[in-house]
């Protein structure tokens, strides 16, 4: 099927049952919820990377952008993206290894006693030394380095999660969140990572075993092949035989927060893993507002919300329908409204909307983007993110999450000021929420982004209201149309937030840069 063509655009939206919302005579919260009720519909089958229920809801996405007036932004002068993956199952109990200790063998039975991953081109076959990393984490920023010095070509990287003690939050879920390719870049093949003991290590290992069991995800882009093995806790302590410290020590610096120390374990691992591979095309979704200022229109704010969501999966209640209406049909139906604003204000930089695939696949579709953009790379100013801002309590405050990060938080202030809308800090910083959604691909890259949340206090009702949702519904098939009330004009006001900040991204003279003290800008 040729995603770009025109007539398959009409065919899919047919099939899916819902046209193109074009009732302008209706408000703008009206076609909000409409757009949102098209999406989250049940023909679109939840919006599964790889399915026709996303295929479905991504023309119906390009039949809209083209109805509100943007212009395609795509490849070959389409609408889309096509981002090829794979899609690879790793089959556990006909992979083996061996672990050697010193001059003790051990035969490993997977599952039972290891897992290895899916997420990752996997080698057929693997035989290397162990190194053990510390928390595998490298923070030049804070002058820590677990991996500086440390020889790691051909060999296995083993680490315990953990961090020392005095890092900034953001600086360490940065670090963490780049450790398996700081490990890949200096020349390992696999990692594990070590559980330490548990009071109940069998209730503990069934959900490691149960995870292992679901398919892996990765853009299908050639990267080298290598293995995340996760070994059972009886295995872990042996592994530090003759070590200059036991894994009792390792785990007790772990749970102080101090500083690890590397150091070559007396052990090897070989392995043969099986494994089946598919390949899958989705495509991310892409409009374009072309900029009005000849000097500035060959420049980009990027505006992003991601259309995948669960699809059908195990039933909960009778319903197998994970229809993803806050997650994130929400968000995509918010980023045509913004685009009908922006388009009446003729922003002077171009503003592309990018509704990405595969963000509940680790990002993926973003990634792909940020790596091979339809426009130059160095022409991206910066990121708008919309991602389940959760429009179920009163709007009294927006939380700008990255604010803090670059001068879009000074833009953002200015445009607090004018609406009377306070901006509130994350309330559950420990989530690591800044990280979590597209936007990071953005920020990975070294560009600035932002992304926005109704915003809240820790310990309000509102704050029990956002858990119960995230507890009840969150990745669940209750996450529909149906389940919780929505604020409908508390949501378009958080629209003309997002609408005035991107606007003054665009119209700006100078382009957003990160402040001398973000990680991200080092």
């Amino acid at each position: 099927m040729r995603l770009t063509a025109a007539a398959c655009l009409s065919a899919l939206i047919l099939a899916a049952g819902a046209a193109p919302v074009m009732a302008q005579s209706v408000d703008r919260g009206e076609r909000w919820v409409q757009r949102m009720t098209a999406l989250a519909d049940d023909s679109m089958e939840g919006r599964r990377v790889g399915t026709p229920g996303y295929d479905r809801a991504a023309a119906w996405v390009a039949a809209e952008m083209e109805a509100v007036g943007l212009k395609p932004g795509g490849i070959d002068g389409g609408w889309y993206q096509p981002i090829r993956f794979v899609e690879q199952t790793v089959d556990q109990a006909g992979s083996s290894a061996v672990l050697t200790v010193g001059e003790a063998e051990r035969a490993l039975t997977m599952p039972a006693d290891a897992v290895v991953g899916g997420g990752r081109p996997l080698p057929a076959s693997i035989d290397a030394e162990l190194v053990f990393v510390g928390y595998g984490l490298h923070i030049p920023s804070e002058g820590y380095s677990d991996l500086d010095g440390v020889d790691l070509t051909g060999k296995i990287a083993v680490f315990v999660n953990g961090a020392p003690n005095g890092m900034p939050s953001l600086t360490l879920t940065h670090a963490r969140a780049q450790r398996t390719a700081g490990i890949m870049a200096r020349g390992a093949v696999g990692t594990i990572s070590l559980l330490p003991p548990q009071a109940d290590p069998s209730g503990m290992w069934t959900g490691v075993t149960r995870g292992a069991a679901r398919p892996g995800f990765f853009p299908d882009t050639g990267e080298r092949p290598f293995a995340e093995i996760i070994l059972h806790p009886d295995h872990s302590a042996g592994l530090f035989a003759g070590a200059p410290k036991s894994l009792d020590q390792v785990v007790a610096d772990a749970r102080a927060g101090a500083r690890q120390t590397s150091f070559p374990l007396d052990a090897r691992l070989s392995g043969r893993f099986a494994a089946t591979q598919t390949a899958v095309t989705s495509p991310n979704v892409i409009g374009v507002l072309p900029g009005s200022d000849p000097e500035l229109a060959d420049e980009y704010v990027v505006m992003t919300s991601h259309l995948d969501g669960y699809g059908i999966g195990e039933p909960v209640n009778g319903d197998a329908i994970y229809n993803g209406a806050l997650d994130n049909a929400s968000g995509v139906a918010a980023q045509l409204d913004i685009a009908e604003q922006l388009i009446a204000a003729k922003p002077r930089r171009s503003i592309l909307f990018v509704i990405v695939t595969a963000e509940e696949r680790g990002l993926l579709g973003s990634k792909a983007f940020v790596a091979n953009p339809t426009v130059p790379r160095d022409s991206i100013v910066g990121n708008l993110n919309y991602d389940m801002a959760l429009p179920i309590i009163p709007l009294t405050g927006v939380s700008v999450l990255g604010a803090t990060e670059s001068t879009f938080g000074d833009h953002a202030a200015a445009v607090s000021a004018e609406m009377g809308l306070p901006l509130t800090p994350d309330p559950f910083p420990a989530e690591n929420r800044f990280i979590r959604s597209d936007q990071y691909s953005f920020i990975a890259a070294g560009i600035p982004a932002v992304a926005f949340k109704f915003g809240f206090a820790a310990g309000t009702p509102e704050a029990t209201t956002i858990r119960t949702f995230n507890e009840t519904h969150y990745h669940k098939p209750s996450d529909d149309m149906t389940t919780t009330p929505l604020r409908v004009a508390d949501e378009i006001r958080l629209h003309d937030f997002i609408t005035a900040l991107a606007l003054r991204i665009a119209n700006a003279d100078d382009r957003p840069n990160w402040y001398p003290d973000s990680i991200f800008g080092k």
